[in-house]
């Protein structure tokens, strides 16, 4: 039987976590900056788009965040009394909450609060199995929270990406906040791709925890130069033509279909469960997950063919369609970064899952037989996307 010491959530977890809340903030105004931007140069189209990403980011994850909070409210394992409340918070309160958008930082204030207690204020009064069931119930709060920031990262900082790619290469409309947008989406995104694997792992028992180091790195490097080259591909086929975005739109019934057919149960009603695939079809759209923590050898490797096949089709397009572009410094830079880009993700790919990929690991008699007493959050957990 394997043991492993329970992970703990450390004053340095707790200081991290108001950096994620600081990128997620920033990310939001800057974007909604440059909206404003956008609306006095009377590029009312731009505006609109620019508003709507941050519109449905916000939206979506508020639908999520509130139907977890009523699942966890209604659990017998977390709320054994029945009790209206949850946190301190009424199911009315939190519905208020969630209606003005604060549902996210519901959930920051909510780590922060309890965490604070835990590692900062918290003296050695607790035993060995009370501290751990403390730190695994902060490290399950902290994945339902990089659960939701990967959903708004995919929502709406990699579109807009894409769009303030777009707009830059396409137009040559350059600004500082432009430029202040796309680093701190980017920021966003990678921040929520790290800490949503690094929580996820930590919150399982049966899944041996992410190393830090070069793991890390390598998983990092990997999404980034994948990521990357695949929104410059999108943004060439944009210049190329607008109608782009109907094989964008192809591309995501795709992801949504493929994800419907796994018949995924994530969500308690069917309705949500319609838009979880749905969001699932986005992210898809960008870069690869497992969707139900199966073996995906083979989906993986169609996926990543056909990423290939895209990052190799775009530059050429543009180059055959619009020969004038061919000489430009900024088409021949964002095509040597797509292909190195591409180039180097799959090297980190196969390096990471071959190398450095953390294995499951066997589970306790103890954890097989209490699985029908689990708490809602993690049997939630188990369910979401495996990295």
């Amino acid at each position: 039987m394997l043991h492993s010491s329970p992970a703990q959530y450390t004053k340095l977890r707790w200081i991290l976590t108001i950096v994620g809340l600081l990128l997620y903030v920033v990310d939001i105004v800057t974007d909604v900056g440059l909206a404003l931007k956008y609306f006095q140069e009377r590029h009312f189209v731009w505006t609109a788009l620019t508003l709507v990403f941050v519109l449905v980011g916000l939206l979506v994850t508020q639908i999520f965040s509130y139907a977890w909070y009523r699942d966890d409210m209604n659990d017998a394992v977390i709320n054994p009394k029945g009790k209206t409340a949850i946190s301190g918070m009424s199911i009315v309160g939190l519905a208020v909450l969630h209606l003005f958008g604060m549902g996210i930082f519901t959930r920051y204030c909510q780590l922060l609060k309890q965490g604070f207690n835990v590692v900062w204020t918290t003296k050695n009064s607790h035993t060995v199995d009370e501290k751990k069931d403390v730190h695994k119930e902060l490290f399950c709060l902290a994945t339902d929270l990089s659960m939701l920031k990967l959903f708004e990262s995919f929502l709406e900082s990699v579109p807009q990406l894409l769009l303030q790619l777009y707009i830059v290469l396409g137009h040559e409309e350059c600004s500082v906040l432009q430029y202040l947008s796309m680093a701190f989406s980017f920021f966003n995104v990678a921040w929520a791709l790290v800490d949503y694997r690094r929580c996820l792992r930590r919150s399982l028992p049966h899944i041996t925890e992410m190393p830090s180091g070069l793991p890390t790195v390598i998983y990092l490097l990997y999404k980034f130069c994948t990521i990357t080259s695949h929104i410059l591909s999108y943004t060439l086929l944009l210049i190329l033509s607008t109608y782009s975005t109907i094989a964008f739109t192809i591309l995501w019934l795709l992801g949504t279909t493929w994800t419907h057919l796994l018949q995924t149960d994530f969500c308690k009603s069917r309705g949500l469960e319609f838009l979880y695939q749905a969001v699932i079809g986005v992210i898809l759209t960008f870069t690869f997950f497992n969707v139900k923590g199966q073996n995906t050898r083979a989906s993986m490797t169609i996926y990543y063919f056909f990423y290939s096949f895209i990052n190799i089709t775009a530059p050429l397009l543009l180059a055959l369609l619009k020969p004038e572009l061919q000489t430009t410094t900024s088409f021949l830079t964002v095509t040597g970064l797509i292909f190195g880009g591409s180039a180097l993700g799959l090297v980190f790919l196969v390096v990471y899952y071959h190398l450095l990929h953390p294995r499951e690991k066997l589970r306790e008699a103890d954890e097989v037989d209490s699985q029908g007493n689990e708490a809602e959050t993690t049997k939630r957990i188990r369910k979401f996307l495996q990295p």
